[in-house]
Parts: C-alpha cells; structure tokens; sequence
C-alpha cells in the first residue's frame, strides 16, 4: 500500500510539510509506503492547452511531471498539501492539478483512489484552498478522506497545536482504514458535472 504526499508548498519543513509528515507518519503506523513529494524542487510546467490527452490519453510535455504520473497511479491514496497564498492554494498546486488532466483514461486515472488534504493559512483563503481541492477530488471519482486545516504563519506554528498534530495522524491512519476496504468506483473516470458547448 503507497500513499504519496504531494507538497505545494515553496517553503521547505514549513507548517505545511509539519502536518503532512504527521498525516504520513500515522499511515505509516498501520504499515503504508509513504512518500513526501515536493513540487516545487521539480520542473512542472503549466497545461498549454494542446488537447492531445484527450485523444491520446498521454501528455506530450517533457518534465517533472511525467515522473509525478507515474507515482500517483501507483499510489492507493494521495495526500495534497497547501499554504494558502493570495486567498487560495499556490501556484504549484495548481499547475499539478491542471496537468493532471491527462488522467482519466482507461488504466491511467484517479479513481478510487483515497484522497486527503492538508491547508495553512495565516488568515483569510483557508476555506476556498480545501474546497477546491475537495471539488477536484469529487470530480476524480477519488474518495476524500477528511482533511486538516490550520492556522499559522511562522515556521514551526503548527507544532504548538496539540490537538492538530494529532487529528493529523489519525487522519493517516483513517486514510490506509479506508484503502483496505477496496472500494472500487464502476466506471473508473472522471465525473464531470456541467454541460454546455464545450462539453460532450
């Protein structure tokens, strides 16, 4: 069992990285393969729109990313974690969550996969980051675990939140409960919801 924690975080062992070590680590008590993935030490570049998953299923930009690929369709679960930055999730969240768009054909998807979210803030954003990232989670037929959400604007803040510290851990553990019970979605792809003209 593989939980990959994606970090969108900038800021190296800052509060974001703190709870999201805690989440890995309460996974890793009940005997998952963790991994803490940093984005912002890769080269992802931004969606350029081309069109060609659609057809092709595969993305035809050279980076970072094809590596990410391949981890989070091995990962059992997905952990993404965020600071909250001009009232949302950061730029290297969402430059992943745009690439990711080339997931959802065939073999190469998100779903059923368990998902779950770390967020920090100093002040105001908290709620959109987790809403969104509950919404792309929803939309990826994954199934969303539970998140944690903080308060905190210097390094090391978090730590002084007993009660969070250990809503994270538990938060890890719940997630590697809910692999284990093998839940499998019927169709396996993604579940878009609106309609118009450029939707089919």
């Amino acid at each position: 069992m593989k939980i990959l924690g994606l970090s969108f975080s900038p800021r190296e062992k800052g509060n974001t990285e703190i709870l999201m070590d805690a989440v890995l680590a309460g996974a890793g008590e009940l005997g998952a393969e963790t991994e803490l993935y940093r984005t912002a030490d890769k080269r992802i570049e931004p969606c350029d729109a081309c069109g060609c998953c659609f057809t092709t299923g595969e993305c035809p930009i050279g980076d970072d990313m094809q590596g990410l690929y391949l981890k989070m369709l091995e990962a059992d679960g997905i952990l993404f974690g965020t600071p909250v930055y001009f009232y949302n999730m950061t730029a290297q969240g969402k430059t992943v969550i745009d690439r990711t768009i080339a997931l959802n054909h065939g073999g190469r998807s998100l779903s059923s996969k368990v998902g779950a979210v770390v967020a920090v803030a100093g002040s105001l954003g908290l709620v959109d980051a987790l809403k969104d990232l509950y919404f792309y989670m929803v939309t990826r037929q994954m199934l969303p675990a539970s998140y944690i959400a903080a308060y905190g604007s210097n390094r090391g803040d978090v730590k002084d939140f007993d009660k969070c510290m250990q809503a994270s851990a538990e938060l890890g553990r719940k997630m590697v409960k809910i692999i284990k019970k093998k839940f499998v979605y019927p169709d396996g792809k993604a579940n878009y919801m609106a309609f118009g003209t450029h939707t089919f």
